[in-house]
């Protein structure tokens, strides 16, 4: 078998044999093909697409080029949760919790943050003392357990797909449904769930700006976990605006606990509500989603949502009195309002400027080794739709720096304000 001839057979549109998939991640991931070659076979892949079955296999391969994590021990359907990221997207913090309650194990392996903010464990870590090294026989444990447990992801989870990634993110062929698709769901095969739901965004904040595209990638995904055996569900969900009111670590803490209280932003709570329906649904705990619903509206309502989330904190090491005491979480020096240069109602928010901004605090990483500030970020007072008044705060800028020029500048030009009451987009699109 040759490298050449495979690329030449999908840059005529022939679909490849499960064997020549195989060859291709075998021999990439052991440096046996060069990059050259498999810059050629992106880009062919990039024009011709692939079958649902080429894009099987490719994610079967990808995540089983390195660790596989067996989580047969663990008692009961594991159902995991992706998104496909966002700004403020607090989900996590709130639906591994929340699921939890009711009594759906929720193992989860995330990531660190490249971007606007952190990622998950980045924000679990805003939380003194919490730590997300674990043996994986205590995260065993403690899943059995308390039904829930957030590690940080092994650094050897599908290594075929961060190699073929680097050379995407070079080559032009980033944008391509089979290969976001196989990327995002090697990792989640390989992490051992038996169920997958997906967050899929759509919007200005989202990588998938077209709602075509956004259903694309959903269906590939769903495809892709149904093909090999994993329960998979998918939500297309909007990102025309930040999620929330809260971006930065220490600030969606605080909010996804304001969420478990029954207290936070309504678009947040009834994210958490639909994705977290979906997962009951998946685990077999409900044979409905408006059962699944009700069932952890009530967790919300008697505290054990928050109870879940307490319990959690404190075996990984975390200080649970943040719960009842927030005050407790990393604090910015400064708060600096942001204020309205014209009245009028919020005709659009561009989420990206707004996650620049806080990125230029500190809250995210420019680069893969920048430290982040936990404590930094930004608290929206204004969403789509609602009135403003001028020089009324339209947003809180919580830095260690007094001058904040800049992130003030890019909040200004990311909210978008008219003379007439705009009406806004479904929070959930499909």
């Amino acid at each position: 078998m040759r490298m050449v001839d495979i690329i030449e057979r999908k840059r005529e549109g022939v679909v490849l044999t499960p064997e020549e998939i195989r060859f291709v991640i075998d021999g990439y991931s052991k440096d046996e093909i060069p990059d050259y070659q498999m810059s050629a076979l992106l880009m062919a892949v990039y024009f011709q697409g692939m079958t649902a079955e080429e894009t099987a296999e490719l994610t079967l391969a990808m995540a089983e080029s390195g660790d596989q994590i067996d989580l047969s021990k663990i008692d009961g359907i594991k159902v995991d949760k992706h998104s496909t990221g966002g700004v403020g997207d607090t989900t996590t913090l709130i639906l591994a919790p929340l699921v939890a309650a009711v009594g759906v194990p929720v193992a989860k392996m995330s990531g660190r943050g490249l971007g606007h903010t952190g990622g998950t464990i980045d924000k679990l870590e805003a939380v003194p003392g919490f730590h997300v090294e674990v043996s994986e026989e205590q995260f065993i444990e403690l899943v059995n357990k308390n039904k829930l447990a957030v590690v940080g992801q092994s650094g050897n989870l599908a290594p075929a797909d961060k190699k073929i990634y680097s050379l995407r993110d070079v080559t032009a062929t980033v944008n391509s449904i089979p290969l976001i698709a196989s990327s995002i769901m090697s990792k989640k095969i390989a992490s051992g769930a038996d169920a997958i739901v997906l967050d899929v965004k759509v919007g200005s904040g989202a990588f998938m700006k077209e709602m075509k595209d956004a259903q694309a990638l959903a269906s590939t995904m769903v495809e892709i976990g149904e093909q090999v055996g994993r329960k998979t569900a998918a939500v297309i969900s909007d990102m025309n605006q930040p999620l929330g009111f809260a971006v930065g670590n220490s600030l969606e803490v605080k909010e996804a606990i304001d969420t478990l209280k029954g207290k936070g932003p309504a678009d947040l709570h009834e994210l958490c509500l639909v994705l977290g329906s979906k997962m009951v649904v998946l685990a077999g705990k409900a044979s409905t989603e408006a059962e699944a619903y009700a069932m952890l509206e009530k967790v919300i309502e008697n505290g054990k949502a928050l109870v879940a989330f307490k319990t959690f904190l404190s075996a990984q090491g975390g200080d649970a009195s943040v719960v009842d005491h927030p005050e407790r979480l990393p604090d910015a020096k400064y708060k600096i309002p942001v204020l309205a240069e014209a009245a009028g109602f919020v005709e659009g928010i561009t989420a990206d400027e707004i996650g620049t901004a806080a990125m230029l605090l500190g809250a995210g990483r420019a680069t893969k080794d920048s430290v982040i500030d936990l404590s930094v970020g930004i608290v929206l007072h204004k969403k789509i739709g609602d009135e403003v008044k001028k020089d009324e705060p339209i947003a809180t800028i919580h830095s260690n720096i007094e001058v904040v020029e800049m992130s003030s500048r890019r909040i200004l030009q990311a909210y978008k304000v008219s003379g007439e009451r705009s009406s806004t987009l479904p929070l959930i699109r499909g």
